[in-house]
C-alpha cells in the first residue's frame, strides 16, 4: 500500500484566482501608497506576511484599532511593486524590459531570493546597449557578481555605443572604476577620456561640486600613456579650460608631466579575442620623475 500523501489539483485555476486579488479592494485589509506618483494599492496582510519576512515585520502581528492608515513606500515605483505583489500571490510574475531592474531592486530590498533570480535571468536575456549601464549600476549597488560580469562583458563588446548612453553618465564612481580597469574595452583612449569628462560634468551638476573633484576617484584609471602627442596636447589645452586631471607641473608637448601616482600604466585595451582595439596603442608616453 502506498503511503498517504497530498494530492494536487490543477495549479492554473488556483493561480488565476489569487492573481485576481492583486490590488483588489475586495477583502483587502492593508493599503499602500507607493512611488512618487503615490498610487494606492490594496493587498491582504496574511498573504504578504506569510510569503515575505519584510512585510511580516513591516505590518506587525495585527492591525491597530480603528481604520488603519496607508503604508507609504515612496521609493518603489508602482509598476515594480505590483509585480512584487503578483509574485507573492501567484509565485509567478510577468517581467518587462523597461521595469525589470526596478523589480530586481525591490526583490533584493525585500529579501525575495526567488524573485531576484527570476529578474536576473530575465535581465541577462534582454540586456542591450540602453539597459546595460543601468544594469551594471544595480549589480554594483547590491553586489550581484554574475550580473556585474555579464554587464562588463557586454560593454567591452559594445564600448562605443555604451559610452553614449544616459546610463553611462549616471554610473556611480565605483561602477565606472570597474569599467576603466578593464583591459578589453574596445574604444580609443581619447574617446574614453571624453566620456569620463562628460560623466564628471553630470556628477558635478548634480552634486554642485567642481568637475575635477568629482572626477578624482576615476581619472587614475585613464591610460593617458596611450594618447598620441596631438591628443595629449588637446587634453592639456582642455584641462586648462576645465580641469579634469590633477597636475603638479605644467605639461609640455609630447611629454605628460602628470605625477606618477596619477598615471595608469599604458596597457593596451584589447578586444575580447585578445587583439588590441584600433587606436588603443597609438603611442606610449611615460611620466617622468618629479625630481
Amino acid at each position: 500500500m502506498e503511503p498517504p500523501g497530498p494530492v494536487h489539483g490543477e495549479a492554473e485555476p488556483f493561480s488565476k484566482a489569487l492573481r485576481s486579488l492583486v490590488n483588489n479592494r475586495l477583502y483587502s485589509d492593508v493599503r499602500f501608497v507607493v512611488g512618487q506618483e503615490r498610487q494606492e494599492v490594496f493587498a491582504h496582510r496574511c498573504l504578504l506576511a506569510c510569503r515575505c519576512n519584510f512585510f511580516q515585520r513591516l505590518l506587525g502581528p495585527e492591525p491597530g484599532p480603528g481604520v488603519p492608515g496607508p503604508v507609504v513606500l515612496s521609493t518603489v515605483p508602482a509598476e515594480a511593486f505590483l509585480a512584487v505583489l503578483e509574485f507573492l500571490y501567484t509565485n509567478s510574475v510577468k517581467l518587462h524590459r523597461h521595469s525589470v531592474l526596478e523589480v530586481l531592486t525591490a526583490a533584493v530590498e525585500y529579501g525575495l531570493e526567488d524573485l531576484r533570480e527570476l529578474c536576473l535571468e530575465f535581465a541577462v536575456k534582454v540586456l542591450d546597449v540602453e539597459l546595460v549601464c543601468e544594469a551594471l549600476q544595480v549589480a554594483v549597488t547590491f553586489g550581484l557578481g554574475p550580473l556585474q560580469e555579464r554587464c562588463i562583458a557586454f560593454i567591452e563588446a559594445h564600448s562605443q555605443e555604451a559610452l553614449r548612453t544616459r546610463g553611462f553618465l549616471e554610473l556611480s564612481a565605483p561602477a565606472l572604476l570597474l569599467l576603466l580597469r578593464s583591459d578589453k574595452l574596445c574604444v580609443d583612449e581619447a574617446d574614453l577620456v571624453l566620456a569620463a569628462r562628460s560623466w564628471a560634468r553630470v556628477g558635478a551638476a548634480v552634486l554642485d561640486r567642481p568637475v575635477v573633484e568629482v572626477a578624482a576617484p576615476v581619472v587614475r584609471e585613464l591610460r593617458l600613456a596611450l594618447l598620441a602627442p596631438a591628443e595629449l596636447s588637446a587634453l592639456e589645452e582642455q584641462n586648462r579650460r576645465e580641469p579634469l586631471i590633477p597636475v603638479r607641473r605644467s605639461w609640455r608637448r609630447g611629454n605628460a608631466t602628470l605625477c606618477e601616482e596619477e598615471m595608469r600604466p599604458g596597457v593596451p585595451r584589447a578586444a575580447a579575442g585578445g587583439a588590441p582595439c584600433p587606436g588603443s596603442i597609438t603611442a606610449f608616453w611615460t611620466c617622468p620623475s618629479s625630481d
